[in-house]
């Protein structure tokens, strides 16, 4: 039974860094934090056929590209609007195979379904991904271990804007992102709605990205995807 529990707590022992302050203290790397004239742009959950082309019409008209962090499942079910992504510049990721607490799965299916999301992404942008991002931002030794076998990087994020909540408008994503942004830093954000978010939520976070990219341009921050961001290399 001991050892039962002490391999549970190892297994569980990274979730911790999903909370915000942990992770920026003792795993900047992990948050994030790169070059302090960059920031990083992500988004997660998707693709969406009904909101990520908006998402992707209003970055190219600002010019920005992104990382998109892409459920496998999704891109299963629309390969060609995940292909259209990277054939926009933007960087694909992986961010597991279902929108699930990878805590609840042992680590050879952690590993199973880590590996297949990672093959539908790396088909998808015809290169293979280099970053991970476990649902809901908590990882477990199982995935961590899985991700770099794959030659991918862990990465959450420094700020979020809490944008899949039924409450969350334009203005209060903006402020929420903008609380924590500093240059280096990595926005989380959502293109589409996972099961557990608010269905029309990710309209919240369409309205509030033009004035994100109006302040760090202000504040003389480049905003890119991952790739540029001057974190290590995975590989």
């Amino acid at each position: 039974m001991a050892a039962l529990a002490g391999a549970a707590a190892l297994h569980a022992a990274p979730a911790v860094l999903a909370l915000a302050a942990p992770r920026r203290r003792f795993a900047p790397t992990l948050a994030g934090t790169g070059r302090a004239d960059h920031v990083a742009l992500t988004f997660d959950d998707g693709p969406n056929p009904t909101s990520t082309p908006k998402m992707l019409q209003l970055l190219a008209d600002r010019g920005v590209t992104a990382t998109f962090f892409l459920v496998g499942a999704n891109v299963a079910r629309h390969p060609r609007l995940a292909a259209e992504i990277a054939a926009a510049g933007h960087e694909l990721a992986v961010h597991g195979l279902h929108h699930k607490l990878l805590l609840r799965y042992s680590p050879r299916r952690v590993a199973d379904h880590l590996a297949r999301a990672h093959e539908l992404v790396a088909t998808a942008a015809g290169t293979p991904p280099r970053f991970f991002r476990p649902p809901y931002g908590v990882l477990s030794s199982a995935a961590w271990a899985a991700a770099h076998r794959l030659g991918m990087r862990t990465v959450l994020w420094t700020t979020w804007g809490r944008d899949w909540t039924a409450q969350a408008t334009g203005s209060a994503v903006y402020r929420t992102v903008a609380r924590d942004l500093r240059g280096g830093g990595t926005i989380l954000l959502h293109d589409t709605a996972s099961d557990t978010a608010a269905p029309e939520s990710w309209r919240a976070t369409l309205a509030a990205v033009p004035t994100i990219l109006d302040l760090c341009q202000d504040a003389g921050w480049k905003v890119g995807p991952l790739h540029d961001h001057g974190l290590p290399d995975p590989r």
